[in-house]
C-alpha cells in the first residue's frame, strides 16, 4: 500500500545560497552534519527474503534536517506562524522552537505571530498581528493552550488570507494545526501558486487524537495519555471505595482510539475501552451491558474507558457542522452513563457510578518533557525544510526519524487503530474484556 503513495516533495526552486548555520558534510570529524539530498528512508520496513525490485523517488521519503544549500536569503525573510483549531499540548513548545530556530540559527528578524488561527489573517475580525522574538517566547513552553490565541473556521476564505500573505509579504508560513487545518494550508498554497508567489508552505502536525495517516506520533499525544492515565486513577480510586463502584471516564478519540488504549495499557486499572474502530452491543447477551454486570458481580468493581468518537453512528441523529467543518458529536459520555445507570436500576442492582470527562483539562496542559522534546525538535525541522525552499509538506516522524511528508498524502486518509493489530490485542490482554461484544443473532450490528 505504502509503495504506490508518492512521497515527492515539491520545492520553490533552485537552492543557491550556503547556509549561515556552519556544519559538516565529513562523517568522523565529530561534527554535526547537514541533511543531504540523497537521505531517505522507507515507510514501509517489513521485507521478504530474495532479491528486492528497486525503488523509485516517489517510493521513498525524504529526511528532514538542515541543508548546506538554502532557498531562502535569511536577510530578507518574513516569517509567519499560526495555530488552529482546538487546543493540545505543545503548541507553545513548537511556537518557541520556530522562533529561535530562526532567529539563532538563521539570522530571521521578522517573524509574526498570526492571532487566533486563519481568522488571523482576514481583516474582519481585526485580530492584528504578533511581533515574535526569543524574548517573548523564550517562557511560553511552560504555558498551556497557545501563546498565539487559536480558532475554528476561516481556512474556506483562500483569497483573503492569501491577500493578507501578500500584504504582510510573507516568505513563508508555519501552519500548525491539525486535519483540517492542513486542508486550509494545502488550499493556500494552491492559490499561492495561481498567483506565481514564492512562499513555502509548511505543517506541523497537531492532533492529540494521534489520527494523521503515515506519522508515527502527533505532538501531545503522550501528554494527553499522561493526564489520562492521572484521571483514570481518580476513577479507579472512586470505584474500588463504593459499593459496585463504577468508574466511567470519556476521552478524545473522535475517529481513533489511540489515547483510550495506551491510557488503559498505561494504568493498568481498566476493564473495559469502547473506541469508535470497534462496533459493540449496548444489551443482549453479548452485550456490553451483560459483561459490565458480570464484572460487578464477580469483583465489585469497575472502570471503563470510552473515546468520544464511540458509538456515534447510532447516537447521531441531527448531522451538523462545527466551524472548523467537522461533524458535530453526540455526548457518548453522558449517554452511557444514564444506560448503565437505568440498566442496573432495572436489575435491582445498587451502584455508585462516577463519570468524568476531562478533555478540557488534558487539551489545556502543558507538554511533558518528551512531548516537549518532540515539539523542539519538530519546529527546528520545519524551519530548516522552510529556508530550503521546500513547500507543501508535512513534518513527521516515521520509523523514528524526522521526515518530509507531502501535506495532500497525510490528509487524505486518517490513521486508525486496527482491530486485529497487536495494540488492540495488547489492550484486551490488559483489560480483559471480550474481543467483541456484538450479539450473533438478527443483523449482527452493535446498538
Amino acid at each position: 500500500m505504502a509503495d504506490a503513495i508518492d512521497f515527492t516533495i515539491e520545492e520553490l526552486g533552485k537552492r543557491s545560497i550556503k547556509s549561515p548555520i556552519a556544519m559538516s558534510t565529513v562523517r568522523g570529524d565529530m561534527i554535526a552534519n547537514y541533511v543531504t539530498d540523497d537521505q531517505f528512508l522507507r515507510y514501509n520496513t517489513e521485507v521478504k527474503v530474495g532479491p528486492q525490485p528497486p525503488l523509485k523517488r516517489s517510493q521513498i521519503i525524504e529526511c528532514a534536517g538542515p541543508r548546506e544549500m538554502i532557498y531562502f536569503t535569511p536577510a530578507h525573510v518574513h516569517a509567519g506562524i499560526v495555530s488552529c483549531g482546538g487546543l493540545c499540548p505543545g503548541i507553545n513548545d513548537v511556537i518557541r522552537s520556530i522562533v529561535r530556530c530562526l532567529w539563532y540559527r538563521y539570522g530571521v528578524k521578522r517573524i509574526s505571530g498570526i492571532q487566533y488561527g486563519y481568522k488571523g489573517f482576514l481583516p474582519e475580525y481585526q485580530f492584528g498581528v504578533t511581533q515574535l522574538d526569543p524574548d517573548k517566547v523564550d517562557e511560553i513552553h511552560k504555558l498551556g493552550g497557545t501563546y498565539l490565541g487559536s480558532a475554528r473556521g476561516g481556512g474556506k476564505e483562500v483569497g483573503k488570507i492569501v491577500d493578507a500573505i501578500e500584504q504582510l509579504n510573507l516568505n513563508m508560513l508555519f501552519t500548525i494545526g491539525g486535519d483540517g487545518t492542513q486542508h486550509g494550508t494545502l488550499d493556500i498554497a494552491d492559490e499561492i501558486e495561481k498567483r506565481h508567489l514564492k512562499i513555502a508552505l509548511i505543517g506541523i502536525p497537531k492532533t492529540v487524537d494521534n489520527d494523521f495517516s503515515l506519522i508515527q506520533k502527533s505532538f501531545g499525544f503522550d501528554t494527553a495519555v499522561d493526564k489520562a492515565v492521572e484521571v483514570v486513577a481518580a476513577a479507579h480510586m472512586e470505584a474500588r471505595s463504593a459499593i459496585n463502584g463504577i468508574g466511567l471516564v470519556k476521552v478524545m478519540g473522535r475517529e481513533s482510539g489511540f489515547i483510550a488504549a495506551h491510557t488503559a495499557l498505561a494504568s493498568h486499572e481498566v476493564n473495559f475501552v469502547l473506541i469508535p474502530e470497534v462496533p459493540f452491543n449496548l444489551e443482549g447477551y453479548n452485550g456490553f451491558l451483560t459483561h459490565l454486570e458480570k464484572r460487578i458481580v464477580s469483583r465489585h468493581h469497575a472502570v471503563i474507558i470510552v473515546a468520544e468518537g464511540a458509538m456515534q453512528d447510532q447516537l447521531i441523529t441531527d448531522k451538523q457542522l462545527d466551524a472548523g467543518g467537522n461533524l458535530k458529536y453526540a455526548d457518548v459520555g453522558t449517554y452511557l452513563r444514564d444506560r448503565i445507570t437505568k440498566y442496573f436500576a432495572e436489575k435491582k442492582i445498587e451502584i455508585n457510578l462516577k463519570y468524568i470527562d476531562p478533555s478540557y483539562i488534558i487539551r489545556s496542559a502543558p507538554a511533558n518533557p518528551a512531548d516537549s522534546i518532540y515539539c523542539e525538535r519538530l519546529g527546528n525541522a520545519a524551519v530548516h525544510a522552510a529556508m530550503a525552499g521546500k513547500t507543501r509538506l508535512i513534518i513527521g516522524l516515521v520509523n523514528n526519524e524526522f521526515v518530509h511528508l507531502p501535506i495532500k498524502t497525510v490528509i487524505s486518509t486518517r490513521n486508525h487503530v486496527d482491530p486485529e493489530g497487536n495494540l488492540w490485542r495488547d489492550t484486551l490482554d490488559a483489560t480483559h474484556q471480550p474481543a467483541l461484544m456484538v450479539n450473533q443473532f438478527g443483523d449482527g450490528k452493535a446498538k
